[in-house]
């Protein structure tokens, strides 16, 4: 209460505001400084170490394998650290389905591969050059349909066929278009591997390649199938952890048919706004820069080879590089 200026007031209030006014000042110094300004400082400190405190929640989905699995938990734990309310849909399904949830605002984001972006949800088949090129196509893509992202990551995920290598030896295969010398060889695959540019649309435009005999395989058999000799080839990831057993041969693909695959974080630019823009943006920015080759391969032979739950890969990586207090939930 200020003192008194407005004339009628009674002679004890008057007192009574001198009074406050007194306590306050002396209030606002001690020996540390004033206890005012270290309030004020901390409560700035806190909403700045917690930014999502207050913003509304965020729908993250992922798509059907691994890699996405373990993306999605990254993304969610960094974000909950910082004070965000996560709710992550799992498994939603293939580019196709996952890219309708989005549009279709059943979720606000999702991470997804900048190449697969240009081929599948931009339904452009031209070869870009480089992954600069891919990523800039992929961002124009999103942003005139009202999408923001942020990235890309420093790993790219790239479609590649695969042989065993007794097979690639006895076939003298070293490239995707040395299949077409074959007379016919069987290629196991997820169903939507079959009509994809980045995949054997592609291959056949590409390489001349129509002697495959197309095996449906749902992801995560395809090692077993070329190990038991089920399939002759088999699509996989440049990331996955079964590849650094050497026991397979990795197909060249001189044409670039699979193009460049770095992740962006996919996000409603409405939503965007509503987390806090580049305060939401830096969040995913500091766990998208941690995310390189061999990090995502230990991550996905963590969870694939060592049958770790993604949700507690996720969480030692993030503590590991200091972006968490825990362990994943």
């Amino acid at each position: 209460m200020k003192p008194g200026r407005r004339r009628g007031l009674v002679a004890v209030l008057f007192a009574l505001a001198a009074l406050a006014l007194f306590v306050a000042g002396c209030g606002g110094s001690d020996e540390k400084g004033g206890s005012s300004s270290a309030g004020s400082s901390s409560s700035s400190s806190a909403a700045a170490s917690q930014p999502g405190k207050g913003k509304p929640p965020i729908t993250i989905g992922t798509k059907d394998f691994t890699e996405e699995f373990v993306l999605g938990e990254l993304y969610k734990q960094a974000l909950e650290a910082k004070g965000y309310t996560v709710n992550l849909k799992r498994n939603i399904g293939p580019t196709e389905i996952t890219d309708k949830a989005l549009t279709s605002k059943r979720i606000d984001a999702y991470p997804e591969y900048t190449g697969i972006t240009t081929a599948v949800v931009a339904k452009n088949d031209k070869l870009s050059p480089t992954k600069e090129d891919t990523a800039r196509e992929a961002k124009a893509f999103y942003e005139k349909r009202g999408q923001t992202v942020i990235g890309p990551t420093p790993f790219q995920d790239v479609d590649a066929i695969a042989t065993t290598k007794a097979f690639a030896r006895k076939n003298n295969l070293k490239s995707v278009a040395d299949l077409k010398n074959l007379p016919s060889f069987s290629l196991g695959a997820r169903p939507e591997f079959k009509s994809r540019n980045t995949g054997l649309v592609g291959m056949r435009k590409q390489y001349g390649i129509d002697n495959a005999k197309f095996k449906q395989l749902a992801l995560g058999l395809q090692y077993g199938a070329l190990d038991k000799g089920d399939v002759d080839s088999a699509n996989v990831f440049s990331t996955d952890a079964q590849l650094a057993s050497g026991k397979y041969a990795v197909l060249q693909d001189p044409k670039g048919v699979f193009g460049f695959q770095q992740i962006y974080f996919v996000i409603d630019k409405g939503k965007y706004d509503a987390l806090g823009g580049r305060q939401f943006a830096g969040v995913i920015e500091s766990v998208n820069k941690l995310l390189t080759n061999p990090a995502m391969q230990s991550m996905n032979a963590a969870v694939d080879l060592d049958k770790k739950d993604p949700a507690a890969v996720a969480g030692q990586f993030l503590k590991a590089n200091g972006l968490t207090g825990g362990s994943g939930s």
